[in-house]
């Protein structure tokens, strides 16, 4: 990563940290620091168990506020959803994170930026730095603003798991308002046998609404399924009318 780069991340993440060496740490793989003369050059691993925490306490305070009459494991069933590996990682590659991080040689070679386990950390240590950069309520405005999809979902349909089923969560939508059915179809298969990368589209009414990479074809359509769904669920009735045109 390079330092005129700092701009765009920090465009992105509509965050400027005060102190720019926690952006670089919360960005910094173990597998990166290895590779430096430094046997003390800092990951994000610390920062990752620091958001990790941050994240918790803003996500059970948001479903609280938000569902006043559930109870204990109702709450508990929404906050894992919200917390969740796939979760997390779907805000981070919306964020285009992959694309920023600092890996060394080995997981640059297997697919590193888009492991969902890479990104899911790196968001963790990005609100950790977020944290330590400004304080508990630039963390909780940073977290409602990356998992802004995820709690606009939750109010909607608070009985479908955050984060887990967006296939299912796309198709009840489109019955709903379209009585159509979303098509996803394979496009391109890439890397070796055993880190294969899937690309997958979704298709409304012939027309392009979404497409996902993952190692699995379920991945890859939960991702484009995503994409499609923050689309429609985002401008309604609208997206499917020129979809017909």
């Amino acid at each position: 990563m390079l330092v005129f780069e700092i701009k765009d991340i920090q465009e992105t993440l509509d965050y400027v940290f005060k102190q720019e060496a926690l952006l670089y740490q919360a960005l910094t793989h173990r597998s990166f620091s290895q590779t430096q003369e430094s046997t003390t050059a800092p990951n994000n691993e610390r920062l990752e168990f620091l958001g990790d925490a941050v994240l918790g306490l803003v996500i059970s305070e948001s479903v609280v506020a938000i569902f006043p009459t559930y109870t204990e494991g109702e709450l508990s069933k929404l906050k894992a959803g919200l917390i969740s590996r796939t979760t997390l990682a779907n805000a981070a590659g919306r964020l285009r994170l992959g694309q920023w991080l600092r890996l060394g040689r080995g997981e640059e070679v297997s697919s590193g930026r888009e492991k969902h386990s890479l990104l899911a950390n790196a968001l963790e240590a990005l609100i950790g730095a977020v944290y330590l950069d400004s304080g508990l309520e630039a963390a909780r405005t940073f977290i409602g603003r990356v998992l802004a999809i995820e709690f606009s979902g939750l109010r909607d349909s608070p009985e479908m798991t955050v984060g887990g089923d967006w296939k299912s969560r796309l198709q009840e939508w489109m019955h709903k308002h379209d009585g159509t059915s979303p098509r996803y179809r394979l496009v391109q298969e890439s890397g070796p046998d055993h880190q294969k990368v899937f690309s997958v589209i979704v298709e409304i009414c012939g027309h392009v609404m979404g497409q996902g990479k993952g190692h699995t074809k379920k991945e890859a359509e939960q991702c484009a399924a995503e994409q499609a769904f923050a689309q429609v669920s985002q401008h309604g009735s609208d997206t499917i009318r020129h979809s017909h045109e």
